[in-house]
């Protein structure tokens, strides 16, 4: 260390800035202590798993309804029991969606978001340990609450229902994986928007108003392809295998979207102060 007074501030800077935040392992380490720290959090949690009880029985009920009633173009058939939980999982994303969106707006809204960036400076580092913690929440509650959603559904479903491990294990994992994207990529969102209601606005309209509307015309016109292209559209192909394209082609349409919106929060997280 130079005994220079500019000498020791630069070394000290120098050091700081190549251990900053503790690296990514201290900055992950922070987020994952963060967020489970706040109440909210459980909250969430215990709400989503709520709600996909309350889905997955509201949609099994329907299909038994299909099933049975005098209607012949009602009939739906023996249908997947896990895959009840996923078509479930269209509104009960949106209850994870909301604390993802919460680890960076709510530090907005607090100010707490001056100290986080005080810790760890660089941005791109700051929103990559929130998109880890976030998609390490996401994934397993994914598949648990696919699970939770089968249980529900079983029952309901009595003989209309197809229950076969291969088939419970893909839409659990395929479940998982897209709850992990899409918290990030709205997570993401909240780091451009910097509000709570702006980014769940965004994300609810983007994700589920704005692919229904341009879905419902023409299966060959333009806007279909639009709504298809879209990362809601595309997760939901990708774990029901039933779209106009393969399953793998769902699942890089939505990875292209969530790298396309973190690289979105990096630029204006370092375009703009706190």
């Amino acid at each position: 260390m130079a005994v220079t007074g500019a000498g020791t501030v630069e070394g000290r800077g120098a050091g700081t800035a190549r251990g900053a935040g503790g690296g990514w392992r201290g900055a992950v380490a922070a987020e994952w202590t963060k967020l489970w720290s706040v109440r909210s959090t459980w909250w969430g949690l215990a709400s989503a798993v709520a709600l996909m009880a309350v889905m997955a029985f509201t949609l099994a009920t329907s299909t038994v309804s299909n099933n049975t009633n005098a209607l012949p173009g009602d009939d739906m058939g023996v249908v997947s029991v896990s895959g009840v939980a996923v078509g479930a999982l269209d509104m009960v994303q949106f209850v994870v969606l909301a604390l993802a969106i919460l680890v960076v707006t709510g530090e907005y809204a607090t100010g707490s978001i001056r100290a986080t960036l005080q810790w760890v400076p660089p941005r791109g580092r700051m929103l990559g340990a929130k998109a880890v913690v976030v998609a390490a929440v996401a994934f397993p509650l994914g598949a648990a609450l696919n699970a939770a959603g089968t249980v529900v559904a079983d029952p309901v479903l009595g003989r209309w229902g197809r229950l076969r491990a291969a088939e419970f294990a893909a839409d659990a994992v395929q479940s998982g994986v897209y709850l992990a994207l899409v918290s990030v990529l709205v997570l993401a969102v909240g780091a451009m928007l910097r509000s709570t209601a702006a980014s769940l606005t965004t994300a609810f309209l983007f994700l589920l108003v704005v692919p229904m509307l341009l879905g419902g015309g023409d299966e060959s016109g333009p806007a279909r392809k639009v709504s298809d292209s879209l990362p809601s559209s595309a997760g939901r192909y990708f774990m029901s295998g039933e779209g106009p394209y393969p399953q793998a082609v769902g699942l890089v349409i939505l990875v292209a979207w969530t790298a396309a919106a973190v690289c979105g929060g990096v630029v204006v997280l370092r375009r703009r102060d706190a």
